[in-house]
């Protein structure tokens, strides 16, 4: 984001773009659930899916919130998903079966070789030096649609929070909430659950950073160093999504992450145990409950603040609701 005379922020034409966009992913996400239960007029609504209710829970390492700073880039570059970030990102596509290089092959000449120049210079001029994180651990239980968050880990305790989510009318008649143990369960094995969450942020010196291209006319460097902020903003709450399962730890003494598998490629197909979910996508639609995540985590301990339109600045943020149990995937609801 840019600063104009007086200091005041400025966003430039591609941030007001993307911001559009995530308003209006979050618009249609409400609109087609909103569609298909008026298709449905006459179908009961569902209560409960097939989801297992009697998974072992695992001990989180404490309760609350810790804030760690100054991730070093080393840590979780890694993470980074090169797929997303040159074809999604960066817009190489290569030619298919004509005359050109292929996808493969330009990820060999341009992808790879461009991705090491920047991550090089951004690390040398301290750009990349600001990743952060608030993270934590919080007691729950689910009730109907709702993951009841508890002010303390017995099943008699207080209300801290809930959140209510929309359930499947279709399929498995899945709903987030499924994902952790229910009241009742709780109440007789006299055991809650946990429910981890974190929000990352690669700081605002990158959008600064893109900003100043974009405004020297250097497009290219502009969308290549945008396109890698996005990615690594998610290479870093995948890393951290990969070190709560590691501090999760069963009765037995092993972790979640025991499950992970050897792959990096894999990481990015879901291929371990669990899932994290972000607001404003199919499971969990409802932007407002971000104002609970913020309240929870308290970001702006690591410079992130919460707009009126209920979207992270810095922009390089996002947070995510993360679920320990085996079946927990991806879906959407309504």
């Amino acid at each position: 984001m840019a600063v104009a005379r007086g200091g005041a922020p400025v966003q430039t034409e591609e941030e007001r773009a993307a911001e559009a966009e995530r308003k209006a992913r979050h618009e249609r996400s409400r609109r087609i659930a909103a569609k298909r239960r008026a298709a449905e007029p006459d179908q009961p609504e569902p209560t409960s899916s097939d989801v297992a209710t009697d998974v072992p829970v695992p001990t989180p390492p404490f309760w609350g919130t810790r804030v760690v700073k100054g991730v070093p880039l080393a840590e979780f570059a890694s993470m980074i998903d090169e797929r997303a970030t040159f074809m999604g990102q960066w817009g190489l596509r290569g030619s298919r079966g004509g005359s050109g290089p292929t996808y493969e092959e330009l990820v060999e000449t341009e992808g790879r070789p461009r991705l090491r120049y920047w991550l090089d210079r951004l690390s040398t001029e301290g750009v990349l030096a600001h990743a952060a994180l608030v993270y934590g651990y919080f007691p729950a239980v689910s009730e109907g649609n709702s993951l009841v968050l508890l002010t303390e880990p017995s099943p008699d305790a207080p209300e801290l929070t809930r959140f209510t989510f929309p359930r499947q009318r279709r399929d498995r008649n899945l709903c987030l909430a499924d994902f952790w143990r229910p009241r009742g369960a709780a109440i007789e094995r006299g055991e809650v659950d946990v429910v981890p969450m974190h929000l990352v942020t690669m700081g605002q010196a990158v959008g600064d950073y893109a900003a100043e291209l974009f405004a020297k006319d250097a497009y290219r460097d502009y969308l290549e160093v945008h396109g890698l902020s996005v990615q690594l903003t998610e290479a870093l709450a995948e890393y951290w999504h990969q070190r709560v399962r590691e501090e999760l730890r069963w009765a037995d003494g092993g972790s979640v992450s025991a499950e992970d598998p050897d792959d990096v490629e894999a990481f990015f197909k879901l291929g371990y145990r669990g899932a994290r979910y972000s607001l404003g996508y199919g499971a969990c639609p409802e932007l407002e409950d971000r104002r609970k995540i913020v309240d929870l985590l308290e970001p702006g301990r690591i410079g992130v603040e919460l707009s009126e339109e209920l979207q992270l600045h810095p922009e390089q943020s996002t947070d995510a609701i993360v679920a320990h149990h085996p079946e927990a995937k991806y879906f959407t609801a309504g």
